[in-house]
């Protein structure tokens, strides 16, 4: 068989959450996607090989997710069929450092509030972590977040951005509804 591989880097400070206690989060990935992981933890350096294509790219984008800060038990969700994981790069939208702190806050809202909103709207999880907003959930709901998370980076106000998503959201219903009545 055909071995293949992969390397990533992530932050130093989410390669303990990667690896976890004992090993754990490390060792579950690993059986979860018949991957080998090995972990640079003073670098960041993280390889993953496995021989089957598919499962070495869920495996990649877990550990991409964890290193974008998401809970590795939100980011096993990624071995789900439909499931993927959308990254903003949030410097596109901000020109200094005080930009940036606030995009994060508008992506995030007063108390996490903004983020809440998005995500039971869209049946998502949005974290916000560096430079980078990510957003994991149903390739469908995952472009809708998305599109919410750009509005409010570009300016939108979120009332209108609020408005907006539910518009779509009933739209989805509507459709789930119409494919049920079809079956």
């Amino acid at each position: 068989m055909t071995s293949y591989s992969y390397d990533i880097k992530i932050p130093q400070d989410r390669v303990a959450v990667l690896i976890g206690k004992d090993g754990s989060v490390k060792k579950s990935l690993e059986q979860a996607t018949d991957t080998k992981i090995n972990v640079d933890s003073q670098e960041g350096d993280v390889s993953v090989s496995g021989e089957d294509t598919l499962k070495l790219f869920a495996c990649r984008e877990i550990i991409k997710a964890i290193g974008r800060g998401f809970n590795p038990d939100v980011a096993i969700s990624l071995l789900k069929q439909d499931f993927s994981l959308e990254l903003i790069d949030m410097t596109e939208y901000a020109k200094t450092k005080n930009d940036m702190i606030r995009m994060k806050g508008r992506v995030i809202g007063q108390e996490g509030k903004a983020r809440r909103f998005i995500e039971n709207l869209t049946d998502t999880r949005i974290c916000v972590y560096g430079k980078t907003a990510g957003i994991i959930g149903e390739v469908q709901h995952v472009s809708l977040a998305r599109r919410a998370v750009e509005s409010l980076l570009s300016g939108s106000p979120h009332a209108n951005v609020y408005k907006w998503l539910e518009k779509q959201r009933r739209g989805l219903r509507q459709m789930v509804e119409i494919r049920k009545e079809v079956e």
